[in-house]
């Protein structure tokens, strides 16, 4: 008789849950922080001309040599560092835990923050130590600095601004984590574009310094396209685990297209700030909602029964992310990420009738 699952596959991935994406069919959705603007249509025919003349018989530039030159343009990528791209962020994240999981390695990051830091590295057999944050969703340095010391771990990953917080962690521990780390530090800076404050000009100044970046916040999140910046010693041997071809051809002409007029997106996320600005300040004005600054394209608020007001939305149409129950810190939290003008009044509209029935 063959051997049954439980027989099979590893304990601990089994008493994980996959990660859920739910429907969002019908609802404004504001659930996953994407970029809710469209490309211009100028913009998509020129993306169909090249996707016209493609040869998808064949497999795709496996160095990606021409996206490589647009990235490093648009990104600001220092001259003398190299890059590794993921189909994603988590691409990245998976290649950068699998490289770094030797026997008894650990992966240290923050909590609460982005999921899939310690959900890849218990997938790839690695040991995750999360250090909670304070309560004002800070950074508790000296907790980090000594779990760094006792741990050594073999990665850090930081976001910078956090998921789900949408803070920006203090610049100056940051660098004093890079400084104490014995291993590679991993900055995910997904949510770059609303922040503007990014430590892509410091790497050259930290050997074990590794920046991620992604174009899926940027109104690109149907391409699935995330770029590693590094020094070569490191991007060199983390090259070794990614897939061949893992950039597919459709990937590779649409972000050389649009890459080549990023104006287009920084506009965009020019629009969403200014749409985030107007959210905090009408969340601030209802009733027994806490919401707390953000540099990133959603907001993370506090409301009593979480839930309700979660389900609430859901039965008015409109779609968020609850945070509820995931962790201590995130106690009646949901997150909202900013939409169109239209998208965010349909939002606050349903949450008032929710908050005050």
């Amino acid at each position: 008789m063959p051997k049954t699952p439980d027989e099979i596959i590893r304990a601990e991935i089994r008493a994980m849950n996959a990660y859920h994406v739910p429907d969002s069919r019908g609802m404004v959705k504001l659930d996953a922080m994407e970029n809710p603007y469209r490309l211009p249509e100028a913009l998509r025919a020129a993306i169909a001309r090249r996707i016209e003349q493609a040869a998808f018989n064949r497999y795709p530039d496996p160095a990606a040599g021409e996206l490589k030159a647009h990235l490093r343009q648009a990104l600001g990528v220092p001259g003398v560092m190299d890059l590794v791209l993921g189909n994603g962020s988590d691409e990245l994240i998976q290649m950068l835990v699998l490289a770094a999981a030797r026997p008894g390695a650990v992966v240290l990051g923050v909590e609460p923050s982005f999921v899939m830091f310690r959900m890849i590295t218990m997938c790839a057999g690695a040991r995750y130590i999360g250090i909670d944050l304070r309560e004002d969703y800070s950074l508790d340095a000296e907790r980090t600095l000594a779990a760094i010391e006792q741990h050594r771990p073999a990665l850090v990953f930081l976001a910078y601004p956090n998921n789900p917080t949408g803070n920006l962690f203090d610049e100056g521990h940051v660098t004093r984590i890079i400084e104490a780390a014995p291993g590679m530090v991993v900055l995910d800076e997904a949510y770059h574009a609303f922040a503007g404050r990014s430590f892509m000009d410091s790497i050259a100044r930290h050997s074990n310094l590794l920046v991620m970046r992604t174009v899926s916040k940027l109104g690109l999140a149907g391409i699935r396209l995330g770029a590693l910046v590094g020094p070569g010693a490191w991007l060199k041997e983390l090259d070794k685990v990614r897939l061949p071809y893992n950039i597919n051809t459709l990937t590779q002409l649409a972000a050389c297209e649009v890459l080549q007029h990023d104006a287009v997106l920084t506009e965009q996320a020019a629009a969403i700030k200014l749409e985030r600005g107007r959210l905090l300040r009408e969340l601030g004005r209802l009733p027994g909602v806490t919401a707390y600054p953000s540099d990133a394209n959603f907001i993370l608020f506090q409301t009593s029964k979480a839930e309700r007001v979660f389900d609430g939305l859901k039965k008015r149409g409109v779609l968020i992310k609850s945070l509820h129950g995931s962790h201590r810190l995130l106690e009646n939290c949901l997150r909202v990420t900013v939409g169109t003008p239209d998208e965010n009044s349909a939002f606050l509209t349903a949450l008032a009738q929710t908050v005050t029935p």
